[in-house]
């Protein structure tokens, strides 16, 4: 059964506009809920059993919502760590405070985390069986050779088991240092930057830049946004 939620919610949820805007609607009267006119956005409504309409267009309310979040360092995935400073749900508004990340990043790493409410989603996206492409923009603190890119790309052994094969793409080497782009699918904890101790470098920046179907874009970093509607289909096929 889908959880009752305010009208507000529905509106920005939906897609059909921001939740600024949808304040606006509702208090001109613009929305209805089976009929009638309510300028209360914080009514609460039974999306299965209720049709809400603006301007007398129908709005689907989503089941589930997923939100796209550009991390920056310095900010904790775990949500319930007492001694944590900063955690990624303080990038969040107050209303999508309960969504989960689907997956982890740690305190240092940067770039595109997933949060969603559809638990079957985040089962999907990091459960190892799917193999889920996640591709970061590493630089290092020196050269990276292309002996160690191959042996990046076969595999390190971590902790007595072998990582999968990576894929590593548009190298580039300047004042001693390297930047490139990492794709794997595993998701041990630092595993990129346990990999490139492994072959003798440190990392001095990390960041995830795409999971599966999405990209991070242009998207400020400490900034959300809402996925699309396309971006859902993809994501879940």
């Amino acid at each position: 059964m889908q959880q009752k939620i305010k009208l507000l919610l529905i509106l920005s949820h939906s897609g059909a506009c921001s939740r600024r805007r949808a304040l606006d609607l509702i208090l001109s009267g613009q929305v209805s809920v089976n009929g009638k006119i309510i300028r209360e956005p914080s009514a609460i409504i039974d999306p299965e059993n209720s049709e809400v309409l603006l301007d007398g267009r129908p709005i689907k309310a989503r089941t589930h919502t997923h939100v796209l979040l550009n991390k920056p360092a310095g900010y904790v995935t775990t949500l319930k760590d007492p001694h944590a400073e900063k955690t990624v749900l303080d990038l969040l508004p107050q209303d999508l405070k309960h969504l989960r990340p689907a997956g982890r990043l740690d305190k240092d790493t940067e770039g595109l985390l997933i949060f969603t409410n559809d638990g079957e989603l985040i089962y999907r996206l990091t459960h190892p069986k799917f193999n889920i492409d996640k591709t970061y923009l590493v630089k290092i603190d020196a050269e990276l050779t292309y002996s160690q890119k191959i042996r990046l790309e076969k595999g390190i052994d971590l902790d007595g088991r072998s990582t999968s094969a990576a894929k590593i793409s548009r190298l580039c080497t300047e004042k001693g240092k390297s930047e490139f782009r990492i794709t794997i699918h595993e998701g041990r904890k630092r595993q990129i930057r346990r990999m490139l101790e492994a072959v003798g470098h440190k990392v001095l920046a990390l960041k995830r830049i795409s999971q599966a179907s999405l990209s991070l874009g242009d998207l400020p970093t400490g900034k959300w946004r809402f996925l699309s509607e396309q971006e859902i289909s993809f994501l879940k096929k």
